[in-house]
């Protein structure tokens, strides 16, 4: 699933639409994106592996592993945008293709950094770095909760840092995004919440009888089903409605946009957007769970080790990505299909030859 994801990530980053894989993530358009369910996934990962697999090692070994990562990823983020920064302002006046909200060329260099060190500036497409970097350094601390039983405890703080963010339409993108943490720290600690106490929920879950099982699952994955479809003529309907009434396909555009705005804006995560992820995500789950070994069979050459190098493919990704907006346009579909399948089998084949893997955290 986690590399399902990441392969969305990198094609809606891409944005060279329509390429033929529009079908794999809806373009991002939708009200709930595949980021969210890498975070989770990530954060069930960490709860698995640094919580229940460690529970009879001392804190202090998870915390190291927990703090070690973070130094890393801090690293990563910042030399990354300091990079894509320099390489922006070459580009700066004579590519269309270079990433918008770079700082200005002339930019005090000691504000620059400063900047950049604090994570008041982002820029290039390995700016959710900056999250897993923040979540894992307090990530101790949530695991010495879990390891005294206090999940509540932990729920109630994530849901009060989660009320924090500032919520208003007024606000900047830019001020939006340096509050993002805030907001999204809930799906990250959730995960790693869900992990550790993995074991217990999939007991639980097999002790109910099967009809309750088996209609929980219909209830979860009928719910998910048609509001992914309303989701998609919400977000694609207004191209097919042209033709017909430019009127109702304005006022169809009109209602994606307000309804977003309102209740599925990314950086703010409101309950709206989490309860849609649950549904969603909870009936991926289960596809992936039944078809587990059809994906493996003919996908899993990609999605598995996407999968499990992770942060490397998303890193790697970001570099990509980069270059690809500078030296690609978006033309016909046949051309958007090769430059966007070039992409994933470009990640594939340095995950192959671990390119770069000694210095890319994975």
């Amino acid at each position: 699933m986690r590399g399902y994801f990441l392969i969305a990530i990198l094609l809606d980053h891409l944005d060279f639409f329509p390429n033929g894989l529009d079908w794999v993530s809806m373009r991002g358009d939708m009200f709930v994106s595949a980021a969210e369910g890498f975070f989770l996934i990530s954060g069930i990962v960490l709860g698995i592996v640094r919580g229940v697999k460690l529970l009879d090692r001392p804190l202090e070994i998870a915390a190291r592993l927990f703090l070690k990562r973070s130094v890393q990823l801090y690293l990563t983020a910042t030399i990354l945008t300091a990079v894509f920064t320099l390489i922006g302002w070459w580009f700066y006046m004579n590519n269309p293709g270079l990433k918008y909200g770079i700082l200005p060329p002339g930019t005090n260099l000691f504000e620059a950094v400063w900047k950049i060190a604090t994570f008041q500036y982002l820029y290039g497409w390995a700016d959710y770095l900056r999250l897993y970097c923040i979540f894992l350094l307090v990530s101790p601390l949530a695991m010495w909760l879990l390891r005294k039983g206090l999940w509540y405890v932990l729920l109630a703080v994530n849901i009060g840092v989660w009320l924090l963010y500032p919520n208003s339409p007024l606000l900047p993108d830019t001020v939006q995004e340096y509050w993002q943490p805030l907001s999204w720290q809930l799906i990250f600690f959730s995960g790693l919440t869900i992990g550790f106490y993995w074991p217990r929920i999939v007991a639980w879950w097999m002790s109910l009888s099967t009809g309750l099982r088996r209609l929980l699952t219909s209830g979860v994955v009928t719910v998910a089903v048609i509001s992914l479809l309303v989701n998609i003529f919400i977000a694609f309907g207004a191209k097919m409605l042209l033709p017909v009434s430019a009127g109702l396909a304005h006022q169809l555009d009109d209602l994606g946009t307000n309804l977003y705005r309102e209740f599925f804006d990314k950086e703010a995560m409101p309950l709206a957007r989490i309860i849609l992820f649950a549904f969603w995500f909870a009936a991926s789950f289960w596809l992936f769970h039944r078809l587990e070994n059809y994906f493996k069979r003919w996908l899993g050459w990609l999605l598995i080790p996407f999968g499990q190098n992770s942060l490397y493919v998303y890193t790697l990704s970001a570099v990509l990505l980069f270059f690809a907006h500078l030296y690609f346009f978006t033309s016909t579909l046949l051309a958007n299909f090769i430059i966007s399948l070039a992409m994933i089998l470009l990640v594939r084949l340095a995950i192959h030859y671990k390119v770069l893997m000694k210095i890319i955290p994975r």
